[in-house]
């Protein structure tokens, strides 16, 4: 690697993170100033405009997604790599579909969920519409991350534990999941990331009632949606900012405890 080469890519890593720093900066100089206990109240108003139901309405749609999610990505990605024909048309067309529905933009999302969940199934605008909704949308990443993940694993680590006697099934879960487990998390934190900050597709299907669903078939509002909502009508602009400060909180504590979960997977796993 020439010096030219090297000074392009660390001049783009520095622009990369100036971009980075400017933008949350600005979020957390312009939103901390702004946060009140009012913001945190269990019933929104007019007045408080909290965003204590939207942040219960986020946990709540990202657990019930990744429930979905997570297994059938994880499972579909292991089925492809380890015991799919790689030769096979399936096998092509089950890649060729994901990538296609990675590259399509959210609202088409919305605009399904809204015709298929919400209208023809009889969901209305409710949590499950949204959570049917966006796991559709996360569960192409979480196949090809998965993929990745497993295709990183040395074949060498395969064949000693075939070679020590160990089954199909012993080989992947006692040395390809610990080792591909990092890989895996990472999709799935990615996901986590797709769905807190996502919001065409959920104002067409979750809906945009400020209040905590009490139920699968009961609307409501994430973050994300509740911030675009409050900066769209333009009275409520600094405590959108307030919002993106909480936002920007809670996917680092959603975050930290994936990583968390997955290390704590990982060391078990060895220790075994």
């Amino acid at each position: 690697m020439n010096k030219a080469t090297r000074y392009v890519i660390k001049l783009s890593a520095i622009l990369t993170f100036s971009i980075l720093f400017f933008i949350i900066g600005s979020i957390l100089v312009k939103g901390i100033p702004n946060l009140k206990l009012s913001l945190f109240e269990i019933e929104y108003t007019s007045q408080n405009v909290s965003l204590f139901p939207a942040i219960i309405t986020t946990v709540m749609i990202v657990f019930l997604t990744l429930i979905i999610a997570t297994p059938l990505g994880v499972f579909t990605g292991f089925y492809l790599i380890e015991y799919a024909n790689k030769e096979s048309k399936f096998v092509e067309i089950v890649r060729l579909t994901t990538e296609t529905l990675s590259g399509i933009p959210s609202i088409v999302y919305g605009l399904f969920g809204m015709l298929f969940f919400v209208i023809k199934l009889g969901f209305q605008y409710s949590l499950i519409s949204g959570t049917l909704t966006a796991t559709i949308m996360v569960l192409p990443l979480i196949i090809r991350t998965t993929e990745e993940a497993l295709m990183s694993v040395d074949n060498s680590l395969r064949e000693a534990s075939f070679g020590l006697g160990a089954g199909k099934l012993r080989t992947i879960f006692k040395i390809v999941l610990p080792v591909a487990m990092p890989g895996i998390l990472s999709g799935v934190i990615l996901a986590i990331g797709r769905i807190v900050g996502e919001t065409a597709a959920l104002v067409y299907t979750l809906g945009t009632v400020a209040k905590i669903p009490d139920g699968l078939f009961s609307s409501g509002r994430t973050l994300s949606l509740h911030m675009y909502l409050l900066s769209s009508e333009g009275f409520h602009i600094k405590e959108s900012y307030a919002t993106g400060v909480v936002l920007l909180i809670l996917i680092l504590i959603i975050n930290g405890l994936s990583n968390y979960m997955g290390n704590k997977i990982k060391k078990g796993r060895y220790n075994e």
